[in-house]
């Protein structure tokens, strides 16, 4: 059974503390926060005082996703403002293994995203140091796109990696994820399914949420 990990950038901005209620009152596992600079996406959504603010409310895992230039000048400050797990794009960390750490060292989990160009193999030296790998299924930047299908290959790519080389890292999938495509998402070696526009455009996110996790 996957987590479900309802993204906020989906949410009605306007009634935040109501969508914060929702995900709380449901049977989502995280909260998924994805911050956006302008930069190495070309989108900006929120950070650190909106991230501090769901903290408060917030009865589960806060799941913060950087999509941002120089992350690692960052960790401490999410660290403060409640994230549980703080990943950072392969693409976007210099130094990936010291930023690792640093987040360890902060008390949070470890995560490392990956967008859809990027080979699972460049994972190879920090695969065990790793608790989440988030793999990008669409472009990153902007919420309501369609799940590239290659994706699925990576999974399993990245499942095999995991296996060989005992690491713990949860396989979490990022982009595109439906009702209609979630259980192959799930067959295919994932762990967590990020869902924004499922979610919070449903007539129902609860019972959407409930579905998702059902399957």
């Amino acid at each position: 059974m996957a987590l479900i990990a309802p993204s906020i950038l989906s949410a009605d901005f306007l009634q935040l503390g109501k969508d914060v209620d929702m995900v709380n009152s449901s049977a989502a596992d995280w909260f998924h926060l994805d911050v956006m600079d302008g930069r190495f996406v070309p989108n900006i959504s929120f950070g650190l005082p909106v991230i501090s603010a769901i903290s408060r409310q917030a009865k589960k895992t806060l799941d913060v996703h950087l999509m941002i230039v120089e992350p690692e000048k960052y960790v401490q400050a999410f660290a403060a403002a409640g994230a549980h797990n703080l990943t950072v794009h392969i693409e976007a960390s210099t130094h990936l293994h010291r930023t690792i750490q640093t987040i360890k060292a902060e008390g949070m989990k470890a995560g490392v995203a990956v967008n859809p160009h990027t080979p699972i193999h460049l994972l190879n030296d920090v695969i065990e140091e790793l608790d989440l790998v988030c793999l990008m299924s669409v472009n990153p930047g902007f919420g309501g796109q369609q799940f590239i299908p290659q994706t699925l290959k990576k999974i399993q790519q990245l499942r095999q990696l995991i296996n060989e080389s005992n690491s713990n890292a949860l396989i979490e999938i990022d982009g595109g994820v439906t009702l209609n495509n979630a259980k192959t998402i799930i067959d295919a070696g994932a762990d967590v399914l990020v869902a924004g526009n499922t979610v919070f455009n449903a007539a129902d996110p609860i019972a959407t949420i409930a579905a998702l996790k059902q399957l």
